[in-house]
């Protein structure tokens, strides 16, 4: 069979039978949207079975780190392959490399954070989270307190708790979501706050007042914890403004509300710093780890858990039995042996380091180029993050209308010319999110194209 019949057989198996997620399906089963068969990839670049190659200015979905081709990260999946493809981790059985993986996760951890659970995906990570919580919060006598306070634009996963979580309309919309267990606050975005007259600090004392108020609200006895992204990340792409999680914590330790920092994007290295918690003086109860844990070279998440939590948590089994909470592929030792010869290479190659002085230079590079653009209304990052968002008028805050799908057609526009940016939901946002590899010449290349496609599209 000729490479073109099974490349064209290919593509229609992929519109026939595979469902793609976040995808129009109707558009996509009537090929009225094009798909993308991706073949290899090395680097920071991915190629397609046309023989296609583009620049993955985010990294897959803020997962690939180290970037692509690393063959320390495939022969160790390779080799835990061949001795041990799986076992379980149930009833205390482990393997050297979940944990080796779960040590080497603790030296990267805040102080006082000391077990992981693993899971596969941010999501279950998160479902995780919340079992915890409520378990604690039974162990303690308070039975009550089982509310968990997410934020608007925040993104948590996609399954029930964690896409209620989630605080984007599109994981709620005919999902009969959020649970009623899970409330939403104010966004910590500063652009598009409703009084434009406040200062930073003035706009994280109101986030932190809005927050108190709902917490008297709901009942303070009533409310479990809060989780929030060091960054919002698929929101928007949004640090947080000047002093924000000082008055947030101060809020939660006053009224003894549990923190629990999704670190699924900003953990191992895309600030410049190990992990966000650290980059912002966060002092969580738990924290979510995923992708940068592999750069996704295979599946794996976690739950690190405060001393604090896991002392109650002991003390339930010593009450209760074993605890109740458990997956199949919970630290499955090939997705563990991928998490070991990651960290190691993100050590070996001072990936980190060049993470936060590169990705520095890609936000300066790319305010210098648009800065002043007219349809520019801000140039946002922090580390390997970054973010252009449009507006039809910058000195009114005018946003184009969601129907002219603005981002979209321009991200569309780079990719034509050879650059992967990211569209963000509920809004008109180009989002970056390079591999920790990228050079300054690399991040020249985005800065250009992402010129060029804003203009040929506005």
């Amino acid at each position: 069979m000729s490479t073109e019949r099974t490349n064209d057989q290919l593509s229609q198996w992929d519109h026939d039978h595979f469902f793609h997620p976040s995808t129009h399906l109707g558009q996509f089963a009537r090929r009225e949207m094009g798909n993308r068969i991706i073949k290899g990839a090395n680097g920071v670049h991915i190629t397609d079975r046309e023989g296609r190659t583009s620049l993955d200015a985010f990294a897959g979905l803020y997962c690939v780190n180290v970037g692509y081709g690393r063959s320390e990260i495939s022969d160790a999946i390779a080799a835990q392959a061949k001795e041990l493809a799986y076992y379980h981790s149930y009833v205390g059985h482990g393997t050297e490399a979940s944990i080796t993986l779960s040590r080497m996760i603790a030296e990267r951890a805040p102080e006082g954070m000391n077990q992981v659970y693993y899971g596969l995906s941010g999501s279950d990570a998160n479902e995780t989270n919340v079992k915890l919580v409520w378990y604690y919060n039974n162990i303690l006598g308070r039975p009550q307190k089982k509310k968990i306070i997410s934020r608007w634009r925040s993104y948590h996963g996609s399954g029930l708790v964690t896409g209620s979580l989630t605080g984007l309309e599109l994981f709620h919309k005919k999902f009969d979501l959020p649970l009623s267990q899970v409330i939403h606050t104010e966004a910590p975005y500063y652009f598009r706050r409703d009084d434009r007259s406040m200062s930073e600090a003035e706009f994280s004392a109101d986030c932190a007042a809005k927050l108190e108020a709902l917490i008297e609200a709901e009942g303070a006895d009533t409310i479990a914890a809060f989780i929030g992204e060091p960054v919002l990340g698929t929101g928007g792409i949004v640090p947080p403004p000047a002093g924000y999680w000082e008055a947030i914590q101060k809020v939660l330790k006053k009224h003894d509300i549990l923190l629990i920092a999704d670190e699924v994007v900003t953990g191992f290295g895309r600030l410049g710093t190990m992990m966000g918690s650290d980059h912002y003086g966060l002092k969580p109860d738990l924290i979510t780890i995923a992708k940068g844990l592999t750069s996704a070279y295979a599946p794996l998440s976690g739950s690190i858990v405060s001393d604090r939590m896991w002392e109650v948590l002991e003390r339930g089994t010593d009450e209760f039995g074993p605890i109740g909470h458990g997956w199949t592929y919970s630290a499955h030792p090939i997705c563990a042996a991928a998490g070991v010869a990651n960290l190691k290479l993100l050590d070996s190659l001072d990936l980190v380091s060049n993470a936060g002085s590169v990705g520095q230079y890609l936000n300066e590079a790319m305010t210098t180029a648009l800065g002043a653009h007219a349809n520019v209304g801000e140039i946002r990052g922090e580390g390997m993050l970054c973010a252009v968002e449009l507006v039809s008028d910058r000195d009114d805050r005018v946003f184009f209308d969601a129907s002219e799908k603005v981002a979209p057609r321009i991200v569309a526009a780079m990719l034509e010319r050879g650059v992967i940016a990211r569209a963000m939901p509920q809004g008109d946002i180009i989002g970056f999110a390079p591999p920790f590899s990228l050079t300054r010449e690399q991040a020249d290349e985005i800065v250009g194209v992402t010129k060029a496609a804003l203009e040929s599209v506005l």
